[in-house]
């Protein structure tokens, strides 16, 4: 009997390492495809792509196989840099994987430091005895920059009625100590923020509001999303 559960224990123990070991062999080619972007390293990602692999790249440009390696470079003069994945979960069931993996970009542009965070999801099967990846979707984490406070007579120079076309009213109101904002509803001058309540405007950096151009109607004025750096520099790019 004492023999019988050794047995069985040690029996659990090879499959538990057999597992890890499985789990291991994804993360380590996704690592080793991370380190090949910088040098444009195209035979690292050719060993490691199926035939009918899709690479969806940080801008929702969508590559087949060929394309992509196509566009893989080495990073220009003066640009030196790395990816490091720093969380990863695979979900292995018998000869498909998906992937999720976070990962740290540093990189060194002409002296000014750069940093970015990126989130991968991926599908990798077994062919043969190896894994190969048929599809990757890349997606930025992006990150606010942290907010500072400005003077009352710049944040009272945003007050107006901004539009984002025709059925679009949004109104920014100074109250003499904040800004308020909401939606104007229909003719009514007047906020409205669900059940009509006016609310604190948050989220305002020095350049002006996060979601707003500066103006106000009658000046052409229309409602923009806010520009960010989107991607990793050292992603492929088309």
């Amino acid at each position: 009997m004492i023999m019988q559960i050794v047995l069985a224990a040690f029996a659990l123990q090879l499959s538990s390492n057999a597992v890890d070991r499985t789990t291991q062999l994804p993360r380590a080619k996704d690592q080793a495809l991370l380190d090949a972007f910088a040098p444009g390293d195209r035979k690292v990602w050719d060993n490691a792509l199926a035939s009918d692999a899709v690479y969806v790249d940080e801008n929702g440009t969508i590559m087949n196989r060929a394309e992509f390696l196509k566009q893989l470079e080495p990073l220009a003069a003066g640009a030196s840099g790395k990816l490091e994945i720093t969380s990863y979960s695979a979900e292995i069931s018998g000869d498909l994987a998906i992937v999720v993996h976070t990962d740290d970009e540093q990189e060194n542009y002409h002296g000014q430091m750069v940093f970015a965070r990126h989130l991968m999801t991926e599908t990798w099967r077994r062919e043969a005895g190896e894994w190969k990846l048929h599809l990757v979707h890349v997606s930025a984490m992006l990150k606010e920059p942290p907010a500072i406070a400005l003077p009352a007579e710049v944040l009272e120079q945003y007050a107006g009625r901004y539009l984002a076309g025709s059925d679009l009213v949004y109104l920014i109101e100074w109250d003499g100590q904040q800004l308020m904002a909401g939606r104007q509803a229909g003719e009514r001058d007047e906020t409205v923020d669900g059940g009509g309540a006016r609310r604190p405007l948050r989220g305002w950096r020095a350049a002006g509001p996060k979601n707003l151009s500066a103006g106000r109607e009658g000046q052409n004025h229309r409602i923009r999303g806010s520009p960010r750096r989107r991607g990793p520099r050292l992603a492929p790019r088309p």
